[in-house]
Formats: structure tokens, C-alpha cells, sequence
């Protein structure tokens, strides 16, 4: 599982020009699944997320968590996260999870999220989405399961 975290001041997830959420403060977040994942790394990665101190405390060190500062969170699943551009021009995308395990990943992650944080949005499995955000920083991180074992 892999995970582009962005911290934002704001995004918005717009499906057939039409906006479908709005997020203020707190991650955007770009969700792709590879073939060795299972369901075991869904909560390790969900706590990372809520819990991971990236936000700035009254001395300006990373010290809060999007819990911390009330942050909200736009979760998008992105199977171009384990594109492979090794041979040739054209992606390949051998590597991501079959579409219908990956769906019902990223569903499950969703829910482990909104424990959490009940006001999370996510864009929609399979659409052709666009993604507004003004990332604050620029501060992005990229989070992999296979770094948590």
C-alpha cells in the first residue's frame, strides 16, 4: 500500500464538473494498493495517518497530528501509484491490485479512517476524478507498507 499524503490549506474532489467535496485544513490523500498487500496493513496505515506528527506547534516544529489541529481528510484511490516505467514508454500497471480486491481496500480503509475522524471524504473507486488542493509547505510525504514491517 502506498499513500502521497499532502498536506493542504484546502482541496476539492469535482467528478463530471460537478463538486463533490470540499475539505478545508488536513491531507489530501492519493491511495494505491499493490498484489502483496493484504488487510493487515489497512489499520497500521490508517493510525499512521491520523497519528503522524506533520503539523506545525506554536514553535513552528512538526509536532501535531491532523487529530491535534481538528484537520480534515479527502482519501482518493489512485492505482497510478504502482505504475512501472522500467521498459518501455507506457506505463505498467502489473503491479497494482486487481480492481475489484483494491476497491474493497480501499473501502475498508476508508472506515478505519472515519473512526477516527467521521468527517472524512473520499472521491469514488473507478471515476474519472479531479483533484483541486493548495498544498501548505509545499509539504508532501509518501508513506509505503512495506516500510511499516
Amino acid at each position: 500500500m502506498r499513500i502521497i499524503v499532502q498536506n493542504v490549506k484546502k482541496g476539492q474532489l469535482v467528478i463530471n464538473n460537478k463538486v463533490i467535496s470540499t475539505i478545508g485544513k488536513g491531507y489530501v490523500l492519493l491511495i494505491g494498493f499493490n498484489h502483496f498487500d493484504d488487510e493487515s496493513v489497512l489499520p497500521l496505515m490508517a493510525d499512521k495517518i491520523l497519528n503522524m506528527r506533520v503539523f506545525p506547534d506554536q514553535d513552528d516544529k512538526t509536532n501535531l497530528s491532523l487529530l491535534d489541529i481538528n484537520g480534515e481528510i479527502l482519501a482518493i484511490p489512485q492505482f497510478t501509484l504502482y505504475a512501472n516505467l522500467k521498459k518501455g514508454r507506457r506505463p505498467s500497471f502489473t503491479e497494482a491490485l486487481e480492481p475489484i480486491k483494491a476497491k474493497a481496500y480501499f473501502e475498508k480503509f476508508v472506515l478505519l479512517l472515519k473512526k477516527g475522524l467521521p468527517s472524512l471524504k473520499s472521491g469514488v473507486f473507478g471515476e474519472h476524478m479531479e483533484i483541486e488542493l493548495i498544498n501548505d509547505g509545499p509539504f508532501t510525504l509518501i508513506l509505503d507498507s512495506k516500510d511499516l514491517f
